[in-house]
């Protein structure tokens, strides 16, 4: 999550910022009697001296909350921005329960137990009852525990030579990987070896991958569904690249399926790719409830083809409010709404629910793709035939405006669609990126596509691209 600082220095020593309070509108925010409280306008960095209204406290909030975008028309986030009123309705009946007490909770610990074993026979696991998995925040900490397994799993192979100065841990992924993998490397001290972009190729290479594995190598990193550009990575080719360099060496690296959108999304359209578990070197896969799961934020889902693949070692078993209960999980309390809600639209959907919803995301976005292009403004790089994602950049010749230039005309008319720079390889590229969700309809992109319309001819009388400000982020890889 951002850090944020607290109060301005000048709030701090009592200065204008100090004494500038919340306004109140006594309309909105008072009781029957308009007057009342019009002295109680609530400071905005400490406590305030005492309470106020719940209707007061709500719409203070509430207004303030209006100023953010409206998320149904956020095209940068791949995260779930609709549900069923009948979902909304059982997560708030179980937002009170803490999914780590399980003795407490035993039905919401069943929920949870139920998706992973749906989500083991979905990726084909040898032994869905045999699979192992858990429950967490979303697919970071997911990514956190896999990345954490093979670690460990790596050491326990290394023991006699790890710890050592010669025995660094090192991870092998694409340099488009989700930025997660760099902080997994970085708190668990292990080198990222990360395969270049180049030309038009823009995600892992298994060749190269192989290349850069050795006998520190804890396992590769192979992402279905890129976040830059809606890609899947060749899964089956690392797995076959790294059969020939355990052939060839002795070597044997294990391989981690980051499927944080694609797992929600392969299983289900494109059913003749080979990228889970019937692969024998795929140990552990990860996916987002909260995206092309359909959820809310707030769960994701981190599996392991056995129970061979998760070293005990790594998880806790903990005497808490009077259960034994093994757990495996950076976080601790977290509410048990999202699994619920994860087990009703598993419920909800089925296969052929899932089917339809995703068939429609991929069918707009290759639609709203194909209008983009027909613009000949832009070039498209890819067309939301994989995730149901592009990303796509000016055509050649098109020189009075940047992607940039795109991205903030389309924030004025209400769209986010975010626009930012390649990683290593390719940082030449600057390109602007569309999330086809559930919600975003046929209708939507319709309406989107009048407004980049309207814009164009504008954009096209610039006398050159206003360019991007330092301040703003290059890279919407979430």
């Amino acid at each position: 999550m951002a850090l944020h600082r607290g109060g301005s220095t000048a709030e701090g020593r009592g200065g204008p910022a100090a004494r500038r309070s919340l306004a109140v509108n006594p309309f909105l925010h008072g009781d029957a009697d308009p007057v009342d409280g019009m002295d109680t306008a609530p400071p905005r960095h400490r406590l305030p001296d005492g309470p106020m209204t719940p209707h007061a406290a709500y719409q203070i909030v509430h207004d303030e909350l209006m100023l953010d975008g409206n998320s149904r028309l956020n095209l940068a986030t791949f995260v779930t921005t609709w549900m069923e009123p009948q979902a909304d309705v059982l997560m708030a009946e179980c937002r009170d329960k803490n999914m780590i007490d399980k003795d407490e909770y035993p039905r919401t610990a069943e929920l949870e137990r139920r998706c992973i074993a749906m989500l083991a026979d979905l990726w084909h696991a040898p032994d869905p009852t045999a699979a192992t998995g858990c429950s967490t925040t979303g697919s970071s900490e997911a990514c956190m525990l896999a990345g954490l397994a093979l670690k460990r799993r790596w050491a326990a192979r290394n023991s006699h030579r790890y710890p050592s100065a010669d025995a660094r841990p090192n991870l092998v992924m694409g340099a488009n990987v989700q930025v997660c993998w760099d902080k997994f490397c970085n708190f668990w001290e292990v080198e990222a070896r990360q395969v270049p972009l180049a030309g038009d190729r823009f995600h892992l290479d298994p060749g190269a991958a192989a290349a850069l594995c050795d006998e520190n190598t804890i396992g590769v990193v192979a992402v279905l569904g890129s976040t830059f550009d809606g890609s899947y990575e060749p899964v089956a080719g690392v797995c076959a690249a790294l059969d020939e360099l355990q052939h060839r060496t002795g070597l044997d690296v294990p391989v981690h399926v980051d499927g944080a959108s694609g797992a929600m999304v392969a299983p289900f359209l494109d059913p003749e790719l080979v990228w889970d578990f019937r692969l024998p070197r795929v140990t552990s896969i990860n996916t987002s409830g909260h995206k092309y799961g359909l959820v809310y934020p707030g769960v994701g889902w981190a599996l392991w083809r056995d129970r061979a693949a998760l070293p005990e070692d790594l998880v806790f078993r903990v005497n808490y409010l009077g259960g034994d209960m093994p757990t495996f999980a950076l976080n601790f309390s977290r509410p048990g709404a999202q699994v619920a809600a994860q087990y009703y639209t598993f419920l909800r959907l089925g296969r052929d629910g899932y089917r339809a919803v995703q068939q429609n995301a991929r069918d707009v976005a290759c639609r709203l793709s194909g209008m983009i292009g027909e613009t000949g403004d832009f070039r498209l790089l890819t067309r939301g035939d994989e995730l149901p994602v592009f990303a796509f950049t000016t055509a050649d010749g098109i020189d009075a405006y940047d992607v940039f230039d795109v991205s903030r005309r389309l924030r004025e008319r209400g769209w986010l669609v975010p626009a930012y720079t390649f990683p290593p390889g390719r940082e030449d590229l600057s390109v602007l990126r569309i999330v086809c969700r559930n919600g975003f309809s046929h209708d939507l992109a319709d309406l989107f596509m009048d407004d980049l319309h309207a814009l164009l001819p504008e954009l096209r009388r610039q006398p050159r691209p206003l360019g991007r400000p330092e301040t703003v982020a290059t890279a919407f890889h979430h």
